[in-house]
């Protein structure tokens, strides 16, 4: 593995690809664990797999235990909102000290704090002197390592892979991640009703001892190196500024935006469906997530095989998304609901990965870490803003009308970001039938003029 001028030295690619003309065959397809034949990235997603498992669980847990104590779905709520205030309060900041520090001993400092917070309320809840203020400094606690730990786990990837494998990677991140999400609200609730919440924190808080390991271990050599940016001021409003110049960049914010805000609420569509229209309980609930969960795992390992990424592959899991959470808020029936969940989940995760990864291919390494602070503040912030309106609107006029609302933002925003991308690119958004499939594709305004690459 190169330690020079690694892949991600590369130019970035043209800012709007030409969909119309083939693909290169290394392009096209790869293979769906390619990735993990580097031995860095197969360190880095065993310690991934252990630690999501632990962390599913903690969720569980900690959701639980306010419940316990205080009998209050707003305190949940609460605890929720703490232990995302502080991405939506100094994201950006994060990512300017990410671009700024090396990534793998950011991550281990992160993850050892992250650990300690989880083995400290594992203490208070074993010993019994656990209270939700506790609970509460916990979730902020962990929040405030996320501002450091999320952008630096998402820019180290480029360096453990490289540019190639970059699309490769990240889709199998989560499907890991989506894997974990199987197992540990199962084995939470094993713990939970068997021997406490607790013995779930403690599991939690050991789990990080696999990454922290997997980090230790990986050969600093065949990382891929990147340039880091220099102490300075003004570095926050330039990574702004850097976005806001790039359209490929501000508008796929804008409509990850506009998905996650509206679109990505399933804890309030799924639990107003399985308790008003279906008047089916908790398990149906379980179902719903569990279906969603095995789509999101699909979608995840198809991005893997598909190689690469494009902003017509965004739009068109967008409108897919959309159309799809429309179609769910009109079933009449809980099997037709269930199933669909299947697909919504599989399109979501479509949409996460390609925005993820054309982001990331589209940004200079040394402002990697801005923007992938800017974008997930803008993923992780939607829904606590999103959650009270979409909330509003379900329970002012129904379960089915607040779930197809959602749907149809997310497919409004992703064919007006559509249009908005194709003029800019000189495209036109087309829909045609290609071997008896509906095919979304850019093309150019004038096929015989070849798009001019980016500026």
């Amino acid at each position: 593995m190169s330690t020079g001028s690694g892949a991600d030295s590369a130019p970035a690619p043209d800012r709007y690809d030409d969909p119309s003309g083939p693909a290169p065959d290394s392009a096209r397809k790869t293979s769906m664990f390619a990735s993990l034949r580097v031995r860095n990235y197969r360190l880095f997603f065993m310690g991934q797999v252990v630690s999501n498992i632990g962390t599913w669980m903690q969720r569980i847990a900690q959701d639980w235990l306010v419940l316990s104590l205080t009998g209050s779905s707003a305190a949940v709520g609460i605890t929720t909102a703490l232990q995302f205030l502080p991405m939506l309060l100094f994201g950006l900041y994060g990512g300017v000290l990410v671009d700024r520090l090396r990534k793998r001993p950011t991550l281990l400092a992160t993850q050892s704090a992250m650990a300690l917070t989880a083995l400290a309320l594992a203490v208070l809840t074993l010993t019994g002197h656990v209270q939700v203020w506790h609970v509460y400094v916990a979730a902020f606690a962990m929040g405030l390592a996320t501002v450091l730990d999320n952008p630096a786990r998402q820019s180290f990837v480029s360096e453990l892979v490289g540019r190639d494998q970059l699309q490769n990677a990240v889709s199998l991140n989560s499907a890991n991640f989506q894997s974990a999400r199987l197992v540990g609200p199962a084995v939470a609730g094993l713990m939970i009703t068997g021997v406490g919440t607790g013995w779930a924190f403690l599991a939690n808080g050991l789990s990080f001892v696999a990454p922290l390991t997997c980090l230790v271990l990986m050969r600093a050599r065949e990382l891929h190196a990147v340039q880091r940016a220099p102490r300075g001021k003004g570095q926050l409003r330039e990574g702004l500024h850097y976005v806001a110049g790039r359209p490929e960049l501000i508008w796929t914010i804008v409509l990850i935006g506009f998905i996650g805000t509206f679109g990505f609420n399933f804890p309030v569509f799924l639990s107003a469906f399985a308790d008003d229209i279906f008047d089916a309980g908790a398990g149906s609930y379980s179902l719903f997530n569990t279906l969603m969960a095995v789509g999101s795992v699909a979608g995840a390992l198809l991005a893997a095989r598909r190689g690469t990424s494009r902003l017509r592959v965004l739009i068109a899991a967008a409108l897919g998304f959309g159309a799809l959470e429309i179609a769910a808020a009109a079933a009449p029936e809980l099997w037709m609901f269930a199933l669909l969940m299947v697909p919504i989940g599989l399109f979501s995760m479509t949409v996460n990965v390609t925005a993820n990864t054309s982001i990331q291919m589209s940004t200079d390494p040394a402002m990697r870490g801005r923007v992938m602070s800017l974008y997930m503040m803008v993923f992780l912030g939607g829904s606590p803003v999103g959650a009270p309106i979409v909330g509003w609107v379900t329970d002012t006029y129904g379960a089915r009308v607040g779930f197809a609302t959602g749907g149809a933002i997310a497919f409004v925003a992703a064919a007006v970001i559509g249009v908005v991308l194709g003029r800019l690119g000189n495209l036109r958004l087309t829909l045609a039938w290609h071997h008896g499939h509906p095919q979304v594709r850019f093309v150019p305004r004038n096929h015989r003029e070849e798009l001019a690459p980016a500026a």
